[in-house]
């Protein structure tokens, strides 16, 4: 199937590895052009971009930091000055706030944990989706994903700097189809399962989760990537607002 992003350019935060890595490859194998984002993992991110070229597409890194507005900003800026606008933005970035402290319970986590998430896992995407916004109207095509995690509708104890921002970004995605979708620009939100990355992982956890899901093993980053890349294409041209679950029915917490 064409999904019509040969030459497109797409944006995808957090593309140092993993998910990021996948989805960010699998636009390559369309023939888009990804401009790959990164925080800290510089030699991540272009190992990334090698492996979007080695799939047929072309690939530049840029470094965002999501906590920071201006960094936002210019780094969109960047990619829209090198390839005249982004087509497809993936907000696949996340900035892990950390495990609650031993002991520590709901009424005692720390603010400044919360705020610092909710700066980089919301309110960065926001600042990042607006900015690029305004190229896809006057092109009057556009798809923007935000990746999320089945938490937000299940929860679990002690994340809820993780699972709030998150949650937030449903909201954000359902606002932004009803504004946007009128103008060519379609919204929608990916919930990634658990996905083995390249870091060690203990097999207990590994196990506990696979045992968790109706599917009865982890979800894979390229599962998660194909479901991403069918959202921002050409192929999809009514799917927009949606929360889709790409987690082998995970039941959440673990």
């Amino acid at each position: 199937m064409d999904l019509g992003l040969l030459g497109k350019t797409v944006l995808v935060t957090g593309g140092s590895r993993n998910i990021g890595r996948a989805i960010a490859a699998g636009f390559g194998a369309e023939g888009a052009t990804v401009a790959v984002g990164y925080h800290s993992d510089e030699a991540g991110a272009a190992r990334t971009a090698e492996l979007v070229e080695k799939r047929g597409g072309r690939a530049s890194t840029v470094r965002i930091d999501l906590g920071d507005q201006a960094s936002v900003e210019a780094a969109a800026a960047e990619v829209v000055g090198a390839y005249g606008g982004v087509d497809v933005l993936v907000n696949n970035a996340v900035a892990w706030p950390g495990f609650p402290a031993p002991g520590e319970v709901f009424e005692t986590a720390p603010v400044a944990m919360m705020r610092a998430s909710l700066e980089a896992n919301l309110l960065g995407h926001y600042v990042l989706s607006r900015t690029v916004v305004g190229p896809m109207r006057r092109n009057g095509w556009g798809r923007i994903v935000h990746i999320s995690t089945g938490l937000v509708e299940d929860g679990r104890p002690g994340s809820s700097s993780y699972v709030t921002p998150k949650s937030g970004l449903h909201g954000l995605a359902r606002t932004m189809s009803r504004e946007l979708a009128g103008a060519g620009i379609l919204t929608n939100v990916v919930m990634s399962g658990f996905v083995v990355d390249e870091h060690d992982m203990p097999e207990e956890v590994i196990a506990k989760a696979a045992a968790a899901a109706a599917t009865k093993r982890t979800t894979t980053a390229a599962e998660v990537a194909a479901v991403v890349v069918f959202l921002c294409s050409a192929a999809n041209g009514a799917v927009t607002g949606e929360l889709v679950r790409a987690d082998g029915h995970l039941l959440a917490p673990l």
